[in-house]
């Protein structure tokens, strides 16, 4: 008999920092550095409308005559989010992540985020999972 597939919840990173719109981007660099983070979720009145990553700070650390301490938040970050429940199989998450090449998944519930699945939660939960099987 085989162990039912846990749900993201008990791997996710519940409530992660996130950030404003009109928040700068070399401030956002911060925090993500100041916390050992790649990613937060951008909200606007609670509400979850992009999400910024360290390689979207980089990509415009890049390009020239672009200040990032002048660029938003908003400027930088995607809207196109990999949004979640956290009832979602954590195999239905993995996929969806390898098969897109997601960095991460946004967990929403009630229309709040309450947390934030990445690929080093995917790793330690893999980890986990594996570690279990040893044992038997």
């Amino acid at each position: 008999m085989s162990k039912a597939i846990p749900t993201v919840q008990k791997y996710m990173t519940a409530m992660p920092l996130t950030v404003r719109p009109d928040l700068s981007l070399s401030a956002a660099d911060k925090l993500m550095h100041e916390h050992n983070i790649r990613h937060l979720p951008v909200l606007s009145g609670g509400r979850l409308v992009g999400l910024v990553s360290q390689r979207d700070v980089r990509l415009i650390e890049t390009l020239r005559d672009v200040d990032p301490k002048v660029v938003s938040v908003e400027e930088a970050m995607s809207q196109d989010i990999y949004e979640i429940s956290p009832e979602t199989p954590l195999e239905e998450v993995a996929s969806n992540m390898a098969s897109h090449k997601y960095g991460s998944a946004v967990v929403v519930e009630g229309g709040k985020v309450v947390g934030i699945f990445t690929t080093v939660d995917a790793m330690k939960a893999l980890v986990e999972l594996l570690h279990g099987r040893k044992a038997h």
